[in-house]
């Protein structure tokens, strides 16, 4: 069981809030990033490696749901890995999380960039760097005031995906300037792409970390299950409309809505289609941040990151140490990494994350059980087939960050005097 060596979080967050920081980390991590690296890899089966990525999404966000309910507390499967399946289990979830979520803070500020600046490697990345730095001294403000940013930046970033689900799909008589290349892969095209896609769908993770925060956890199930219907829905409509507009330029481009509309004649949106992305992208950064650092707490307090992480700011009530530590290595890796390798390492460690937390689900006992076993299964076979074909250099390095992981786990058990 947790024994927490500092204060506990406030539960100020209803189930609307929840919804909008899982919304507005799916959509601002998905609709802008994901599709032209998927692409690229799935060629023309990209669609089908959307529904592929989108059921092991299903899978995994109702084996979260469940387990969230049984333990509404900090640290989503981290804690359910500790509680059901044992320490190092719990251990890998969390470690898989917390890397896997840094690399994507990191795409996240990029894509911010990549549609705020027009131009210019450098330039491009040191605002990615102040993005960082903004946003992470807005966390420090408190979560409620993280729900509320959350909020309107969706709230943006939805006027303008509707604008431009009208432009795409207006051009009925449109033919797309080219097919997509077929994959070269076959079904492990398919696999890889839907690998790299489920990075976009990862945003309902938020909501299970912030347990310990939502006034009624027993809402869960729905505040998850609703934000990704609503995800699914959105991607199904964009994906296609992409495919229709762009055709082969799909994966060449690091912009593709905003090239969509000026292939259909509507170059007069593309800046506003920069303003929406931008806002998707910060406002998936901010939960982003927010998620990564309730895990941080949570292993900090059973000793597996240094407990100097545990602490909880007496007055805003939030993760203060973990939180800025986040904020440098995030504007760090901003200075040094590739937005398509950020994308792929993240699908990593979030795919070993969601692996422990089907596995948890399956082993929980049937008192705590609120969907058939199946579904779990399908869901760990799903996580470890997209784990084995995400690009080999994503594979290689989680191979290595997983492996510091464990060392340096070791290490701080030894310093403690032993134990799990």
């Amino acid at each position: 069981m947790s024994n927490p060596v500092q204060g506990a979080l406030a539960r100020r967050l209803g189930t609307g809030d929840a919804v909008i920081v899982g919304l507005s980390a799916m959509i601002g991590a998905g609709i802008f990033a994901a599709f032209p690296p998927a692409a690229r890899a799935a060629g023309s089966w990209l669609l089908p490696a959307l529904g592929t990525a989108a059921l092991v999404a299903l899978c995994n966000a109702i084996a979260s749901a469940q387990l969230a309910q049984s333990y509404p507390s900090s640290g989503g499967t981290y804690l359910f890995g500790r509680e059901v399946l044992g320490p190092w289990w719990g251990y890998a979830a969390g470690w898989g999380f917390v890397v896997g979520k840094t690399a994507s803070c990191a795409a996240m500020a990029m894509t911010f960039a990549a549609y705020a600046v027009p131009a210019g490697a450098w330039g491009r990345r040191l605002v990615a760097v102040v993005a960082v730095v903004v946003l992470t001294g807005l966390n420090l403000r408190g979560v409620t005031r993280t729900a509320y940013a959350a909020r309107i930046l969706l709230g943006i970033t939805g006027i303008v995906l509707a604008g431009l689900l009208v432009l795409l799909w207006s051009q009925s008589g449109a033919a797309p300037p080219g097919q997509l290349v077929a994959p070269a892969g076959g079904v492990f095209g398919v696999l890889q792409g839907a690998g790299l896609l489920f990075f976009a769908f990862a945003g309902y993770a938020r909501i299970a970390t912030l347990a310990e925060e939502v006034r009624r956890p027993q809402l869960l199930t729905r505040a998850i299950l609703i934000a990704l219907g609503i995800t699914m829905a959105l991607y199904l409509a964009i994906g296609t409309g992409l495919v229709r507009a762009l055709g082969a330029a799909l994966p060449g481009t690091d912009t593709p809505l905003a090239l969509a509309v000026e292939e259909v004649g509507a170059g007069w949106y593309a800046p506003v289609v920069r303003v929406g992305a931008a806002a998707a992208s910060l406002g998936a950064l901010l939960a982003l941040l927010a998620g990564v650092t309730r895990t941080g707490l949570a292993m900090a307090r059973e000793r597996d990151l240094p407990t100097w992480l545990a602490s909880v700011d007496p007055r805003f009530q939030v993760p203060d140490h973990a939180q800025v530590l986040l904020g440098v290595v995030v504007s760090a890796l901003v200075l040094v990494a590739d937005l398509r390798g950020a994308i792929g390492f993240s699908s990593f460690g979030v795919l070993i994350y969601y692996a422990v937390a089907n596995l948890a689900a399956l082993r929980q006992p049937i008192e705590q059980r609120r969907s058939p076993r199946l579904l779990q299964l399908i869901g760990l076979i799903g996580c470890l087939a997209l784990v084995g074909t995400l690009p080999p250099a994503s594979v290689l390095a989680g191979l290595a960050v997983f492996a510091v992981g464990i060392v340096g786990r070791l290490l701080l058990r030894s310093e403690n005097g032993g134990g799990h």
